[in-house]
């Protein structure tokens, strides 16, 4: 995990001025702290980034929770991880990055104003997405889900959870000629599938109507890929249902609740392939974000159109809070870190 600066000097709520270096951190469940920080001198190898602004994950919400694992209080800026700003400063032998420059990056802590990476972390971001948010972490784990995926024109392809990362691959998957069914809880989300290219959408209620339907509708031969986008036992259990003889299962959300069981009668009867499809070598990450940003600007994806919400660093909780609750026609909340 990578540090902004050395310490955080306070741990109050709204201890810092506006364009102050300053960062959060979960001081115990359900609770914040916001001070300020001192910002260091990048070392041989690293830059420093001024934050525009980080995207909020799913995964934050265990450690939100006080679930297993989590130590408080978390160090300052974790457990933020989809950072994007302008280098700032830039240690010495690096020659890929120059002061000024924007980029999306991967990092530990950037619920914050600033944080160091190796320079190799960053991802050089294009004029034409001046302006525009770009969490490039989670575009880059679509991208790569995508990949892992082998979707091809005509597939006949189930998405089980239509969040960011569900929206992304209805959008990838329907642009590639397949032809998907989308299956969320929320009736916002089923609309979203449908504006991202999904031929039908429907909700995530009995698993036996879902996958009745859909054996129905393709004569019994269910899908040739289906993913699990919620990160819960029963959306993966339908996902499998769902999935034809020799197709594939792609298993895209994160799991962090304890262990999980499966049908292993039904996946060894189906034969399918079980694709995890999270990616941990920072090199495969960084080129999901390359192509992230040239599907971007090639209009294949708007990831833009799916950050529905954005609070300032100081409300961190409850942006924490909707990501977990999802108000209204909430997809993905961004944090602006000025």
């Amino acid at each position: 995990m990578n540090d902004p600066g050395p310490a955080l000097l306070g741990g109050d709520r709204h201890p810092a001025a506006e364009g102050t270096p300053r960062a959060a951190r979960l001081l115990a469940p359900g609770q914040i702290g916001i001070g300020p920080i001192e910002i260091r001198a990048p070392d041989r190898g690293e830059v420093r980034i001024r934050l525009e602004g980080t995207g909020v994950c799913a995964s934050n919400l265990g450690p939100w929770a006080g679930g297993p694992g989590t130590g408080f209080p978390t160090d300052p800026g974790a457990p933020g991880h989809e950072g994007w700003g302008v280098v700032e400063a830039v240690g010495a032998d690096v020659d890929t990055l120059r002061t000024g420059q924007r980029v999306a990056f991967l990092g530990g802590a950037s619920y914050a104003t600033h944080e160091t990476v190796p320079a190799g972390n960053a991802v050089v971001l294009p004029p034409e997405l001046d302006g525009q948010p770009f969490p490039g972490e989670p575009i880059g784990c679509a991208m790569n889900i995508f990949r892992r995926s082998r979707i091809a024109a005509g597939d006949d392809v189930a998405i089980v959870g239509i969040g960011f990362l569900g929206a992304l691959l209805t959008r990838l998957a329907s642009a590639a000629g397949a032809r998907v069914t989308a299956i969320s809880r929320r009736q916002s989300s089923l609309e979203l599938a449908r504006e991202m290219g999904a031929a039908e959408a429907l909700p995530l209620g009995d698993a036996r109507d879902i996958v009745g339907h859909v054996s129905d509708r393709t004569r019994g031969r269910l899908c040739d890929v289906a993913i699990e986008a919620v990160g819960a036992q029963a959306p993966l259990d339908l996902a499998a249902d769902l999935v034809r003889e020799g197709g594939r299962l792609v298993i895209a959300g994160y799991h962090q609740d304890g262990p999980r069981q499966v049908n292993m009668q039904l996946w060894n009867w189906r034969g399918f392939d079980a694709i995890n499809a999270h990616e941990r070598d920072l090199s495969v990450q960084l080129d999901g974000i390359r192509r992230g940003i040239a599907a971007t600007l090639e209009g294949r994806i708007d990831p833009g159109r799916l950050l529905t919400h954005t609070y300032p660093l100081e409300d961190l909780d409850r942006a924490l809070n909707d990501t977990r609750d999802k108000p209204g026609a909430f997809v993905k909340a961004v944090i602006a870190c000025r």
